[in-house]
């Protein structure tokens, strides 16, 4: 499943405000300040600093 443009246009890093890349394997998007990789379960994404992997 792909994430809509306009929701990727919006989408910020929780933590730092910053810039997400979208990846497509694993789905998720990534914070390369934080260097932190927020997961995409079933097309949504989950944007919460504890459920975030370290880089």
């Amino acid at each position: 499943m792909t994430l809509p443009p306009e929701l990727l246009a919006i989408l910020v890093c929780p933590k730092c405000k910053g810039e997400l890349e979208y990846r497509h394997t694993p789905e998720s998007l990534v914070c390369h300040v934080d260097r932190l990789v927020y997961p995409v379960e079933d097309g949504i994404p989950i944007m919460l600093i504890d459920e975030a992997k370290p880089l």
